[in-house]
């Protein structure tokens, strides 16, 4: 791990603004072998884990991956002001338009303030998923959270936001 505090790597390697690609894995020649961010993605942590780990790695053919389609009521929620000693909560609703059952294998959040629950039954075609995020100020702010779920579609992972001011 390296911690630059000049960014003068950032500067000179000119990296994406999107942290997924901000992350990468280095050889012992210090040869990037693989990039991404493996907190956000299950999927890059268990590339890293099988490359550190020496074993081999086949690019899956993404042409057996049983995937389906979904629609999604909204993206994001405004939440407004509210008393920060007062949890808020925010449902999504994730339906299944494709031909296969819906899989949510991962949801993360990009702070601990906001956790996440969810059936974690497979949606069948039809069928939805609802998700409820519930946002807990530790104090008051104006606040901006993404909250990212991995599933079985060609858009996952898809990004869902909650904002609002916890005064």
């Amino acid at each position: 791990m390296c911690i630059d505090e000049k960014d003068s790597f950032n500067l000179l390697n000119k990296f994406p603004k999107d942290n997924r690609f901000q992350t990468f894995l280095l050889d012992k020649n210090k040869k990037v072998v693989a990039i991404g961010n493996p907190i956000n993605n299950p999927q890059i942590k268990e590339l890293y884990q099988k490359i550190i780990q020496g074993e081999t790695t086949n690019q899956k053919d993404e042409s057996k991956l049983v995937q389906t389609e979904v629609s999604i009521d909204k993206t994001s929620v405004e939440m407004g002001s509210f008393d920060w000693h007062k949890e808020q909560k925010a449902t999504f609703t994730l339906k299944n338009t494709g031909g296969s059952p819906l899989v949510i294998q991962d949801v993360t959040t990009s702070y601990g303030c906001t956790t996440v629950s969810y059936s974690k039954e497979p949606a069948h075609p039809g069928k939805e998923i609802t998700l409820e995020a519930v946002y807990k100020a530790e104090h008051p702010e104006h606040f901006s959270k993404t909250v990212t779920v991995y599933c079985n579609t060609a858009s996952s992972p898809i990004r869902l936001s909650l904002s609002g001011d916890a005064k």
